[in-house]
């Protein structure tokens, strides 16, 4: 006869709708000696799913987008026991698993209930589609995990963290618009003297990537502003707008400012967003959607042009500095421009074998005008349009 866990699966998985999910859970909740097991090919389901270029966040936004909440605490709860079989993880993987949403109980509310809400897991994540691979999974040989510096994260990023972290916690705008000028001005510096260092001790390392959530409402609006950081810091951002994040192509450095640059300039967007929207409604205005579209389109068009204009005069003056030291010393330097160069050549050349076909997104219009002028200006004080975001097929 074949077993309880074989029939719930053949109920619940591999057919549509709910009746097919109530069959399996009764069967499931009808015989507690199928618990272990069930447990067990849940974590073989999430095996797959690295195995298909999937990463920890990935799994739980794809859940919290398809299902809920409560069942992306079942899936961390899945990625917690998958995850420990292994003696070493890739780079990312810890900070992600540190921020797993906290696991509910097993068997609650009732054995039905938890029975069917992790069948209606399972099926989704038999589904999952292969994506592109950000990194080696869990259990690749030593030699093919890029691991971090042993001694930690750099002195320059710490501040960058801290600056960014005041300019999102200050309420008067202009002191936000200095903490973040000097973030980005710090960020700049760092990924030239990266740049140059590797070319001095002719490092192989190449290009990685990143994913990173574009989570709704107003999505596109969010991720022409991850574009524009991306762009600006020397990557490549593609949006996979089906399944809610951007894929970020880069070296490493420039990798990290994006995350940090994004993340803090998304929550000053939208403190400031807020606070605009609030003086609306002061003044009798009710319909606030469409000004919340414009707000943030605006926003990201304007940093983007700003944030390009940073890069550019970092990278003048760093060039500056460089040809008169080498001038003084005598000595012969090929400069920092061919070797940004020879960098920007190679994060294309790898973002065009992780997505040979990309298309361009139609960007919906801005329609509110008091939205596209509060998003402007609140673009001027955080200090940093973008083009349409490329879109993976």
């Amino acid at each position: 006869m074949e077993p309880v866990i074989d029939q719930a699966f053949t109920a619940a998985l591999y057919s549509d709708g709910d009746a097919g999910l109530d069959t399996g859970a009764s069967l499931l909740a009808a015989d507690p000696s199928a618990d272990a097991e069930l447990l067990r090919r849940g974590e073989e389901f999430v095996r797959r799913a690295w195995e298909r270029g999937w990463l920890p966040a990935d799994l739980v936004r794809v859940v919290r987008r398809e299902l809920d909440e409560h069942r992306a605490g079942l899936a961390a709860g899945l990625i917690g026991s998958e995850v420990r079989r292994y003696e070493r993880l890739p780079p990312r993987w810890q900070s992600q698993l540190d921020e797993l949403p906290a696991v509910p109980p097993p068997g609650r509310p009732d054995r039905f209930s938890y029975a069917s809400e992790l069948l209606g897991l399972y099926r989704l994540l038999l589904r999952l589609p292969v994506i592109e691979a950000v990194g080696p999974p869990p259990g690749a040989p030593r030699d093919g995990l890029r691991l971090p510096p042993a001694h930690g994260e750099p002195r320059m990023l710490t501040r960058i963290r801290a600056l960014l972290a005041k300019a999102e916690a200050t309420g008067f705008p202009e002191e936000a618009e200095a903490l973040t000028t000097k973030a980005q001005e710090l960020m700049a510096r760092h990924s030239i003297d990266e740049a140059l260092l590797a070319a001095r001790t002719h490092s192989g390392r190449e290009p990685g990537a990143c994913r990173i959530g574009v989570d709704a409402p107003y999505e596109t609006a969010k991720a022409i502003l991850l574009d524009a950081v991306a762009s600006a810091n020397r990557c490549r951002a593609v949006w996979n707008s089906d399944l809610g994040f951007s894929t970020v192509v880069g070296f490493e450095p420039d990798l990290e400012a994006v995350e940090l640059l994004h993340t803090s300039l998304l929550v000053q967007g939208t403190v400031a967003m807020t606070r605009a929207e609030a003086g609306q409604r002061a003044g009798g205005r009710k319909r606030t959607k469409t000004f919340r579209q414009s707000f943030l389109m605006a926003y990201a068009q304007r940093l983007g042009r700003r944030l390009a204009d940073g890069t550019a005069r970092a990278t003048a003056e760093a060039d500056a500095e460089g040809a008169a030291a080498a001038g003084s010393s005598g000595a012969a330097d090929p400069g920092l421009l061919p070797v940004l160069a020879a960098r920007d050549l190679a994060v294309t050349d790898t973002a065009e074998r992780m997505f040979p076909r990309t298309t361009t997104a139609r960007v919906r219009g801005a329609t509110d005008p008091d939205g596209w002028t509060h998003g402007t200006a609140a673009a001027d004080r955080a200090r940093m349009g973008a083009a349409a975001p490329e879109i993976s097929d």
